[in-house]
């Protein structure tokens, strides 16, 4: 499913990311983890094309990413989810717009969307609650409203960068069981996190990074 080799990310003088090898498999759930500034986030940035490798290779399925064009970009993001840690909804919309956007976006048929708004919003325990507006939510409510409008096109490939990073241990443990049984249904998810304690409650590999290179988890 992902396939990273030798892939390096500078930015000018400072190596984000140095000599990755790396291979997720389909279905896989993984953590990618270390200290502030290790690459975790620009890992993640590279998977869904927000920037692009010095060097090396970094495939998706077969493609490889860092030579796909900005116009074929778009179509590598619609088979894939992401979710930031700040939500990013907008406020003046419903939660069943937010949530319906990337379907609204791509044409799809205003029945279509409501059927499949209603469904994901029932997996993220969110069912009846499409017609309120995010904040009137919780933080958590909020980052389940994300991560339902992360899965509305059925994603291969879920990103989570710091996820539960405002919320509080309740509403992390949460969120972290949606993301378990979003896995659970065959989508390969990774979580960008530093929660050693989630980590150790909900036990899945875990790729360590430190000063841009991956120091465990690597593929044997």
């Amino acid at each position: 499913m992902i396939r990273l080799y030798h892939l390096h990310k500078r930015y000018g003088e400072v190596s984000a990311l140095r000599d990755v090898n790396l291979r997720i498999a389909k279905g896989e759930f993984a953590y990618v983890t270390g200290p502030s500034g290790a690459g975790k986030s620009t890992l993640l940035k590279l998977l869904y094309g927000a920037e692009r490798p010095t060097e090396g290779k970094l495939l998706l399925g077969g493609v490889d990413v860092s030579r796909l064009s900005a116009r074929k970009l778009p179509a590598l993001r619609r088979n894939m989810g992401i979710v930031f840690q700040d939500f990013k909804l907008i406020h003046s919309r419903t939660v069943a717009e937010n949530v319906g956007l990337a379907l609204e976006v791509i044409g799809t048929s205003r029945p279509v969307i409501e059927r499949r708004v209603a469904a994901v919003l029932g997996i993220v325990g969110l069912r009846g609650r499409g017609g309120e507006y995010p904040r009137t939510l919780s933080g958590g409510e909020q980052q389940r409203v994300a991560v339902a409008r992360a899965i509305i096109n059925d994603p291969s490939i879920l990103l989570a960068d710091e996820p539960t990073g405002n919320l509080d241990g309740g509403m992390a443990i949460e969120v972290m069981e949606i993301l378990q049984s979003i896995n659970l249904r065959g989508t390969t998810v990774l979580v960008a996190t530093h929660d050693v304690g989630l980590m150790d409650r909900f036990p899945y590999r875990r790729l360590r990074f430190e000063q841009g290179r991956l120091v465990q988890g690597q593929s044997t």
